[in-house]
């Protein structure tokens, strides 16, 4: 039997204090870009409030390098700050400035980020009118830490599902012009055809329509790409199509009903390009490559990273720490700031 999606039990309301969405951010290795653009695009945000989870000290260093007041920040109380100004809920012992090398994360700067997002996700869950967004972080930075725990972290989607207690988690990727989900995420390559199943395949069908339906579309054409080239050429290339995809669509097929039409598997090139076009809402991958390489030629930067069945709105940049221009001040916020307004315009929903 096909997982069933676990529906969240908050009320959808807005914040319990101001009706409008709040979102907790964690900004990521603080020796990369991440409270820069945090700050950047916090500071352009309408509609709704915003909480930094980070060290002080080094956001309030970001806030001087990309010209953000530090008048602004201001500390959490626990809801929405004021108008025009940015929350600040610090977390940890304070990192030295040698612990915050510009491009070079030490074990501390390490440590921090996976505090950032646990204590960001505390904040965020059973709390209406709130979303988790999370800035860039470096898996080797985490998993090298010296945290005992740190060491299985592979990334935010597989954390964040155990920290919810989630059956599953479905990474997804929203562009203007693309909208894609993964079956299966960060893996070897050569693990991939074992962990292909038809509960998985069925689960990341279910979830990229549930974020479709969020955002708008109207009983979305979803295509489902094949693992295969050619969709495995009548089984020449190879069986997984027969074995999982298929029997994933059927399931999801009856989960779905009429909410949503699903066609494949096809290939993979296919499956992009029509969709490009618009003949598709959206496509479902089977693996971590197949859906990146196409979302990063043509949405790098301002795609957002959606982690989908979670009890809590996820969203994320699409992008990295980006070490080479940390602490420069050129880093564009605009994937932050667009990850920001899908996760308001997500918990709204």
């Amino acid at each position: 039997m096909a997982a069933k999606r676990v529906k969240s039990k908050r009320p959808s309301a807005g914040d319990d204090t101001t009706g409008t969405p709040l979102l907790v951010v964690s900004v990521g290795c603080p020796a990369g870009i991440g409270p820069e653009v945090s700050l950047r695009a916090a500071a352009k945000l309408r509609g709704a409030s915003v909480v930094l989870v980070g060290g002080r000290s080094v956001l309030e260093r970001a806030a001087e390098l990309v010209s953000v007041p530090r008048a602004l920040l201001v500390p959490f109380s626990g809801s929405a700050p004021g108008k025009g100004r940015i929350a600040v809920h610090s977390v940890g012992p304070e990192l030295s400035a040698r612990d915050v090398k510009p491009g070079k994360p030490s074990a501390a700067a390490g440590a921090a980020q996976l505090e950032y997002v646990e204590a960001a996700y505390a904040l965020v869950a059973k709390h209406a009118g709130r979303a988790l967004v999370t800035g860039p972080v470096s898996k080797a930075a985490i998993a090298h830490s010296g945290l005992a725990r740190a060491r299985r972290f592979l990334g935010h989607t597989e954390w964040l599902r155990d920290l919810d207690g989630a059956r599953s988690s479905v990474m997804c990727f929203a562009g203007d012009k693309l909208v894609t989900s993964l079956v299966t995420t960060h893996l070897p390559i050569s693990k991939v055809p074992a962990a292909l199943t038809p509960d998985a395949v069925c689960v990341a069908c279910v979830e990229l329509v549930e974020l479709l339906l969020g955002t708008g579309h109207e009983r979305p054409r979803v295509a489902v790409a094949s693992l295969n080239p050619h969709a495995g050429e009548s089984e020449l290339l190879g069986d997984e199509e027969r074995r999982a995809i298929v029997p994933g669509m059927a399931l999801a097929r009856k989960q779905l009903g009429r909410r949503a039409e699903l066609v494949g598997p096809i290939g993979a090139e296919t499956a992009y390009r029509k969709a490009y076009a618009g003949g598709f809402a959206g496509v479902v991958a089977m693996y971590h490559d197949q859906a990146t390489i196409p979302m990063k030629l043509v949405a790098f930067g301002d795609a957002v990273n959606v982690t989908m069945g979670l009890s809590i709105v996820r969203t994320s940049v699409d992008h990295g720490t980006a070490y080479d221009i940390a602490w420069q001040g050129r880093a564009d916020a605009g994937g932050m700031l667009a990850a920001m307004q899908l996760a308001a315009r997500l918990v709204q929903r």
